[in-house]
């Protein structure tokens, strides 16, 4: 029978091939690249969980660990003859330092005897070889020094393979058999546990199966976050970054919803320092002045969806139908807080007339409690000179015995109505947006009053909400920068629409990230149970630099420990504590370098 010859195919050969391969006593050349093989022959009694996550995570090495089960009866015998000889040693000796020694090893032999013969611990012969690479001889050097440091500092002693790189190379490489030569010098028997215990993915990085790439770890592993898994402990999308300025919050959330972006969830920005401006442009969004454009207004009349408490959800159930159900009645009570954040000095008889006005100006316009105002256009609504024009001419009537209030009701409105405040909300809305990416500017905002500010925001927020709830199955990320803004102690209803907000957003496929410099803005004692809910709800808290009053806030609202106190401390750019439900993480944002282009220069750099 012939035999059919088989040719060598080369090109596949010159791929897999390095282009040049020198094997000297201290060093190797492969290619370009310069390395050196190390092995680790002492390992300490002691060690901490995902101790070896140290030298697997260095940058630019590479690393190679070999465990090989084995029989413990014949490694019981001898360490029951090494705690025998130690303690003789110990008891016969006058040097304090040999007999401290000597204890300690009779100590940890006896240890290891109990976690084997009572807790059925297995044993095995470990190796660990590691090998810095590198193009440039600087570069070589440094990676050799941090590998040797690293290893010292767990107290694990390191040799360099001298006259033994080929094999060390070998035993390296996935395609060789293990080297004897290596093993002779580099096995040692060590407990399951310590393999185990020590295994650089149990305590490096943190990966969710899918999503993206997020940050690094404080140990050079990489955090792979999916932000809309659930599971256990992870309820809800919610973010919460907290930080003093220049610590790197903006950069931070820019790049998340890069990322966010380029999976398709759709991205509604409040953005009171015009930081957001270049982004939406760069994403082909639409940047809408919600401080005073024309394009950029918002009706309070017009009636939307409110997010409702659970409390309330469940009161509701136990509600006839009928009156008091529709989203007319729910949306006459954030009526009525908009009209309290605008002007404080309402009283509550002002509150009841307004409230039956304005139920009067819906009917005049054909809207009643059962109406679906899911069909209605903008247009179909009133406007805030409708409500000033049916009042004022009601103030008119002197035999009216709420002629008084009637008079301050329409001295009042008269400034939303025809005054300085008219161009913010008298008027039909006219956001209208189609986009991926909205961005709503209110810089223009913020010399305005505090009650135009809140009042804004509130109705901002409203409209907000109605894009996420309008498409259930539509991924939407709210990011409300600079939340505190939104929040009033004297009238804290703005914030209790939030935190509803982010109780509620869940059931949409939405997320809301809340961005501040300070949990002290939250904890004021008059809005601390909004504040807190708030803060304690979102599954995702991530933590940047702080100090003073807010970092002792800080540390008692999430129980920090003294690690995590001293890195919020630090103030280090980029560096964060991030909580992901119960999981606590020190991370490092180290972001790539392509996403800054559409970043733009205002903040986040």
């Amino acid at each position: 029978m012939k035999t059919k010859e088989t040719s060598t195919n080369n090109t596949l050969l010159n791929i897999i091939a390095p282009m040049g391969l020198e094997f000297r006593r201290n060093d190797l050349i492969l290619g370009e690249n310069k390395g050196r093989v190390y092995g680790i022959i002492k390992y300490p009694q002691d060690l901490k969980y995902g101790w070896l996550s140290r030298i697997t995570n260095i940058p630019g090495t590479i690393c190679s660990i070999n465990f090989t089960p084995m029989d413990s009866g014949i490694f019981v015998e001898n360490v029951a003859r090494s705690i025998s000889r130690n303690k003789g040693l110990a008891n016969s000796t006058n040097d304090p330092l040999t007999r401290s020694r000597a204890e300690k090893a009779a100590e940890d032999g006896e240890k290891i005897m109990r976690s084997i013969d009572q807790q059925g611990e297995a044993i095995g012969q470990m190796g660990i070889t590691i090998m810095p690479i590198s193009t440039e001889d600087n570069l070589f050097e440094k990676a050799c020094r941090k590998v040797e440091s690293r290893v010292t500092a767990i107290n694990c002693r390191l040799r360099n393979l001298s006259y033994l790189q080929e094999e060390g190379f070998k035993q390296l490489s996935p395609f060789y058999t293990i080297e004897e030569d290596i093993e002779n010098i580099t096995n040692r028997i060590v407990p399951l546990s310590t393999f185990v215990g020590g295994f650089p993915f149990a305590s490096s990085g943190y990966n969710d199966g899918k999503g993206y790439y997020f940050a690094k770890d404080g140990s050079g592993g990489l955090v792979i976050v999916d932000p809309w898994k659930r599971e256990e402990d992870r309820t809800n999308s919610n973010f919460v970054i907290m930080g003093v300025p220049g610590v790197g919050k903006s950069t931070a959330i820019k790049h998340i919803v890069l990322s966010e972006y380029m999976r398709g969830t759709k991205l509604i920005f409040i953005d009171p320092h015009r930081e957001y401006w270049e982004l939406c442009k760069s994403l082909n969004g639409d940047w809408i002045n919600a401080g005073g454009g024309s394009k950029g207004k918002i009706n309070p009349l017009q009636i939307r969806t409110s997010p409702k408490d659970e409390e309330e959800e469940i009161d509701k159930l136990y509600e006839d139908e009928g009156y008091g159900m529709g989203d007319m009645a729910l949306y006459i009570k954030n009526l009525e807080i908009f009209f309290k954040l605008y002007i404080p000095s309402l009283s509550d008889r002002h509150i009841a007339i307004l409230k039956s006005e304005i139920i009067e100006l819906y009917n005049n316009f054909n809207i009643f409690w059962n109406t679906d105002v899911s069909l209605l256009s903008n247009e179909d609504f009133p406007i805030i000179l409708d409500l000033y024009n049916q009042i004022a001419e009601k103030a008119k009537d002197k035999q009216n015995p709420y002629n008084k209030d009637y008079d301050d009701l329409s001295l009042y409105l008269k400034d939303l109505a025809i005054g300085s405040d008219s161009f913010l909300w008298n008027g039909y809305t006219t956001i209208e947006s189609s986009s991926k990416c909205i961005c709503l500017d209110t810089k223009d905002l913020q010399n305005s009053p505090d009650n135009i500010i809140s009042t804004q925001y509130f109705n901002i927020l409203q409209w907000a909400w109605e894009e996420i709830v309008k498409n259930p199955d539509e991924r939407v990320l709210l990011i409300a920068d600079e939340a505190y803004l939104m929040i009033d102690p004297k009238v804290p209803q703005s914030l209790v629409f939030l935190r509803n907000a982010a109780k509620g957003v869940r059931k949409y496929e939405g997320g809301i990230a809340v961005i501040s410099h300070s949990v002290v803005d939250f904890l004021d004692p008059q809005i601390k149970m909004y504040g807190q809910a708030l803060l304690d709800l979102a599954t995702f808290k991530i933590i940047m630099g702080t100090d003073g009053q807010n970092l002792e806030e800080t540390k008692n609202l999430y129980n920090l420990t003294d690690a995590e106190e001293d890195l919020i401390m630090s103030k280090k750019r980029g560096a964060a504590l991030m909580i992901i439900g119960s999981k606590r993480l020190q991370i490092q944002f180290d972001i790539p370098e392509y996403k800054f282009k559409y970043m733009g220069t205002a903040g986040g750099r």
